[in-house]
C-alpha cells in the first residue's frame, strides 16, 4: 500500500493543460498526481506514445508509475476472478517494468531463439520465453545488453537465466523461474509470437505485462482499459484506508471486522 498523496523524486506532478497537449515539443516525462489521473478513455496501444494520444500516454504512465504487481491483480481478479499471475517467474533484480508482450517458445538448449526475439520484437516490449526445461539456460547478461540497446524494456523466462553477477545490478529487469551456469547454443529452431500457455494462464502476444518486487500480473489485452479503471479504484480505496488507519482507526475496524 502507498500513500495517497505520492511524490517521485525529480518529477514534478501537474494537471495537463489544453497547452500541453497542443504543444508539439510534448514533455512525456510529465505526470499528474494520482487523484487527477484519468483512465477511463485508455487503451492498452496507450502505452507507447504515437503523436496524438498525448493526454492518454501521460495519464495510464503516472497511474503505472504508482501502483505495484499486488494492486493490478487485485484488480484484475475483481473482473475475471483470476489473479493473472504466475507464482513460479519471480523477479531477478527486484525492478519495475510494463509494456506489451512479445512471446517466444523455445527448449532449453537453444539460447539462439533468444537472439532471434531480440531482433524481431519492437521497441517498448517485454519479451516473454516458455522454455521446455530449467537444465540450461537461454538468457543472460550479453542478451541483456543487446535487448535493452535495442529497446526492449524487459525479459521474462519460465525457464532459467544465468550470470546472475551482472544481471543484479543491470539496469534492465529480469523475471525467470529459475537460474543456472550453463547455456546450450545457438540453435534458432523455436517459435515467435504466438500464443502460449504457462502455468494454465494463456499469453497472446500483445497482452499487457507488469512485473515488480512482488512478482508478475498478465492481463489479456482486451481487458487492459476495464483492469486500467479497475486498478486506479483499488489505489484510491487503499490510500483512503492509509489515511483511517493514520487518523487512529485499525484495519480490522475498516474491514468491519470489530
Amino acid at each position: 500500500m502507498y500513500n495517497y498523496n505520492i511524490i517521485i523524486v525529480g518529477v514534478e506532478f501537474m494537471s495537463l493543460s489544453p497547452k500541453d497537449v497542443l504543444n508539439k515539443n510534448k514533455n512525456l516525462n510529465k505526470r499528474v498526481a494520482v487523484e487527477k489521473i484519468k483512465v477511463d478513455d485508455v487503451t492498452i496501444d496507450d502505452l507507447r506514445f504515437n503523436g496524438k494520444n498525448y493526454a492518454e500516454y501521460i495519464n495510464l504512465n503516472s497511474l503505472l508509475e504508482n501502483v505495484s504487481s499486488c494492486q493490478i491483480s487485485d484488480a484484475y481478479k475483481g473482473i475475471s476472478s483470476r489473479s493473472g499471475t504466475i507464482q513460479n517467474i519471480k523477479p531477478v533484480n527486484n525492478q519495475k517494468v510494463w509494456g506489451k508482450i512479445f512471446t517466444a517458445k523455445t527448449a532449453c538448449d537453444d539460447w539462439g531463439t533468444s537472439a532471434q526475439a531480440i531482433d524481431n520484437a519492437e521497441p517498448g516490449d517485454i519479451l516473454f520465453f516458455k522454455v521446455d526445461g530449467e537444465e540450461k539456460a537461454i538468457w543472460g547478461e550479453l542478451a541483456s545488453s543487446c535487448a535493452r540497446d535495442n529497446g526492449i524494456k524487459a525479459t521474462v523466462i519460465y525457464g532459467s537465466a544465468r550470470d546472475l553477477d551482472a544481471l543484479l545490478y543491470m539496469d534492465y529487469p529480469v523475471f525467470a523461474s529459475n537460474f543456472c551456469p550453463n547455456a546450450g547454443s545457438p540453435l534458432g529452431l523455436g517459435t515467435l509470437n504466438e500464443t502460449i500457455e504457462v502455468e494454465d494462464v494463456i499469453i497472446n502476444p500483445g497482452d499487457f505485462f507488469f512485473g515488480d518486487e512482488s512478482g508478475i500480473v498478465i492481463i489479456p489485452k482486451e481487458l487492459f482499459a476495464k483492469t486500467m479503471v479497475a486498478t486506479l479504484a483499488v489505489k484510491i480505496k487503499e490510500a483512503g484506508i492509509i489515511e483511517d488507519i493514520n487518523c487512529g482507526k485499525t484495519l480490522a475496524e475498516i474491514v468491519g471486522l470489530k
